[in-house]
């Protein structure tokens, strides 16, 4: 079987064609722009990558301009779109309707449209995504959805219950969901391999690192606490997101800045983080870099992502009565050396201590940094939330 992996965004669409025999990628792209002037898409294949310049209008244009790749010219990876055996689809948020991937139907994208409210920038995108795939490849070519919060939907209520009126919760949904789901999986399942033991066995803590940023509690295979929250502004400082804060924040700024909601969450969630400290960048690198200069503000943004990870890795132990390995992953969990370092300094006595030069010398997709004499491992893996859908696409049709 041949798996077409979507994430689709308002004005984006990121593929990848992955044959499953084997899990070999055939190619990968990405649409920009869509809607707008300077359309272009981006494509690799056969060990070559191009970005050309096309006119997409809406979705269903882009999909089209998939196919043309897939199948003509120095991208062609297959002789034709019938190759093409199912379509996953990354789906930001299942809410508490869908706690495992699953097939998608007319009642599902109905379904999508009701949970819109809660995640208003991604669900619509992926809707637009199905719909267009739809168009463009037939209804006989099955699509299975695959979400974000479902790897989390094994929290327990005290995890995930906010302390308000819980008539709120019961009304309008409101909770801690938890977001990059198919990464903490994907990573999960690969320490358990790593580590040769059932995951049924472990308990692991998954760090995904990035511009976004959250943590995850896997307790026996399931996720007991993660970070994110109701949406994935919630938990740690992030690229340009602010993460955890007071509530009464919120009021004290629109009233005193005499500003509207929407302009409030633009600031949360797009000048805040790494970018609202440091007013540098919302690039850890970039951040790292002015912080190795002299910027006293680069350097308190990247103590204080620093610390709130070890402070939830901490807390999180305590939530599971123990751990057996720390997984970093994601752009800064993978390739932030300092970071990690700093962030597992001090921790002896939880029984996390890392190799300094096996923590500098990144190899594999797997790759241990545990010190010698160590009680808990330490691993940075790759992670590959594009193989994972595929593989949630596929398991969902071998079980229809």
């Amino acid at each position: 079987m041949k798996v077409l992996v979507i994430n689709c965004g308002s004005s984006s669409l990121k593929y990848q064609l992955i044959d499953m025999d084997g899990e070999k990628v055939l190619c990968k792209g990405l649409c920009e722009r869509i809607g707008m002037e300077s359309s272009m898409v981006t494509h690799e294949a056969n060990g070559k990558k191009a970005t050309t310049p096309a006119i997409l209008p809406t979705h269903t244009e882009a999909f089209a301009e998939v196919v043309k790749k897939m199948t003509t010219g120095e991208g062609k990876c297959i002789e034709d779109v019938k190759e093409i055996g199912a379509i996953g689809h990354r789906v930001v948020h299942g809410g508490e309707k869908f706690q495992s991937s699953c097939l998608i139907t007319d009642e599902v994208i109905q379904t999508l449209r009701e949970l819109s409210p809660l995640a208003p920038l991604h669900n619509p995108a992926g809707i637009l995504g199905i719909e267009a795939a739809r168009k463009v490849f037939g209804m006989e070519v099955p699509q299975v959805a695959v979400f974000d919060t479902a790897f989390h939907s094994t929290m327990p209520p005290k995890a995930y219950m906010y302390a308000i009126p819980y008539e709120y919760y019961e009304k309008y949904g409101v909770r801690r969901y938890g977001f990059h789901g198919t990464s903490h999986k994907y990573v999960s399942y690969k320490a358990a391999e790593y580590l040769e033991e059932p995951i049924t066995r472990l308990k692991l803590i998954t760090c995904h690192l990035g511009n976004g940023s959250s943590i995850a509690a896997v307790d026996q295979g399931k996720v007991v606490d993660t970070s994110m929250g109701m949406t994935p502004l919630a938990g740690l400082m992030m690229g340009t997101r602010c993460g955890d804060l007071d509530p009464s924040v919120v009021n004290y700024l629109k009233y005193t800045l005499n500003i509207t909601g929407h302009e409030l969450d633009e600031i949360l969630n797009k000048k805040s983080g790494l970018l609202g400290i440091s007013g540098v960048s919302s690039d850890k690198r970039d951040v790292e870099a002015a912080a190795e200069a002299g910027n006293e503000r680069a350097k308190l943004a990247s103590d204080m992502l620093n610390y709130q990870i070890k402070k939830l890795v901490g807390g999180y132990i305590a939530a599971m009565g123990g751990v057996d390995a720390i997984v970093f992953t994601g752009g800064i969990g993978e390739h932030d050396a300092v970071a990690r370092a700093k962030i597992c300094h001090h921790m002896d006595w939880l029984g996390i201590r890392i190799d300094t030069e096996k923590n500098k010398h990144i190899q594999g997709d797997v790759c241990e940094i545990t010190a010698w004499g160590a009680k808990v491992r330490t691993l940075v893996i790759a992670t590959d939330e594009e193989l994972m859908i595929a593989r949630d696409t596929k398991e969902v049709l071998e079980n229809l």
